[in-house]
């Protein structure tokens, strides 16, 4: 399962209008990058060091062991033909990574499609479960501190590196410095620390050092 990535978009898609909250050149890159961090997350690609096969800091395919998830495969193919820097990886996935997670969760039921007009459809959430569950950790990482799972962190900082967090929050300037520090603190690897980690996640955090980087450049 691409978590990060179906996560995030549920997310955005979680209003009164179905449609994603976040316009749509900051929503095609971060959805993007989510891809990338999904694939970080389950070992498939790392930034290379010194001594790999490709210029340091590029976004390195390793070998799979095992069948790769649907939705991030179009860009470990795409990290297997040559190693990237994150902003060209995020570059070239930004054109159809939402189409494709729009795609994939209607398939599996997670959300509906109802047409508003040519081409331009509203997708609610069928299943609020799930949804509520990724709100509430971002919630409860966000203003009670609490350490948040890998998932979670990654939907953190890839908002956070975009100024995207107001698609989420309605806040005054109070909560807001609040929210801006504490996503920050995220953002900067502080999750790693706070809860039980294994390679996964440590990788994890560091491909989003990175992607971070790229995208707010």
């Amino acid at each position: 399962m691409a978590q990060i990535a179906e996560d995030l978009l549920l997310l955005l898609l979680d209003n009164a209008s179905a449609q994603p909250c976040l316009e749509k050149a900051r929503r095609d890159r971060v959805l993007g990058a989510a891809v990338l961090l999904d694939l970080a997350h389950a070992c498939l690609i790392r930034p290379a060091v010194d001594g790999d096969p490709a210029p340091a800091g590029r976004l390195l395919a390793l070998t799979p062991r095992g069948p790769v998830d649907p939705v991030a495969e179009p860009a470990f193919r795409l990290l297997q033909r040559r190693a990237l820097r994150p902003a060209s990886a995020v570059d070239k996935l930004r054109r159809r990574t939402e189409d494709t997670l729009l795609t994939h969760l209607e398939a599996t039921g997670q959300i509906g499609r109802i047409p508003l007009s040519h081409r331009r459809f509203a997708w609610p959430v069928a299943n609020r479960d799930r949804v509520a569950h990724a709100r509430s950790q971002v919630l409860s990482a966000l203003f009670d501190r609490t350490p948040p799972g890998a998932s979670t962190a990654a939907v953190i900082t890839l908002l956070h590196a975009v100024d995207g967090l107001g698609a989420l929050l309605s806040l005054n300037d109070r909560g807001w410095r609040w929210v801006h520090g504490r996503a920050g603190e995220i953002a900067l690897g502080s999750w790693v620390d706070e809860s039980p980690t294994g390679l996964a996640e440590v990788n994890l955090a560091v491909t989003a050092s990175v992607i971070r980087a790229a995208l707010s450049a």
